[in-house]
């Protein structure tokens, strides 16, 4: 994955700032000039909290669109369509911390359904788990925050698809790894 710059990643989180007020503030948000990796399709995903809690998390876990507007959209989705939250208030704007994750593309990871734990790293793999209908994501850092091991991320995957724990030893089931570029506003 090619990195962004830690100049960049101060740009991309004040570009989810700056988006984000501007439009709960109900006025239409424009995108400034900026360097060109981000014109680059990327992933990316926004992380909202308050107090120290999760207030709205959403992203594009594939390079579909120029990163600069992957990221506009990851913003204003994860402030107002989180089904787990209602919508941010702009009165909350002063409270909420913003954190923006730069994905690499996903891979399938190519292992025996039974060896997938030995294949994910805690720290710098994300995972993607899909099957039966359903998908889940979580974010390399989540496993981190949690003290998970391998085995306990993949089961919570499995539970943020709606699926039972275990079912990433199922062959049907298909589990890919990613990896990310954090940065956040007590950096920027």
């Amino acid at each position: 994955m090619f990195a962004l710059t830690r100049d960049e990643g101060e740009t991309a989180v004040r570009l989810a700032r700056t988006a984000l007020e501007t439009e709960l503030r109900g006025q239409t948000f424009t995108l400034p000039p900026l360097p060109p990796v981000f014109s680059e399709q990327r992933g990316v995903f926004v992380t909202i909290t308050r107090d120290g809690d999760l207030r709205g998390c959403i992203g594009l876990p594939y390079p579909v669109m120029p990163l600069s507007e992957g990221i506009v959209h990851a913003a204003l989705s994860a402030a107002r369509e989180d089904p787990r939250f209602p919508p941010v208030r702009p009165a909350e704007l002063p409270d909420i911390r913003i954190d923006l994750t730069v994905l690499s593309v996903p891979e399938p990871l190519e292992c025996a359904p039974d060896r997938r734990a030995d294949h994910v790293e805690v720290g710098r793999h994300g995972l993607i788990l899909s099957g039966q209908g359903r998908s889940g994501l979580l974010l390399p850092q989540v496993a981190t925050e949690y003290n998970w091991n391998a085995r306990e991320f993949l089961d919570h995957t499995c539970l943020k698809a709606g699926l039972s724990p275990g079912c990433w030893t199922d062959p049907e089931v298909a589990v890919a790894t990613f990896e990310g570029q954090i940065f956040s506003e007590e950096e920027a």
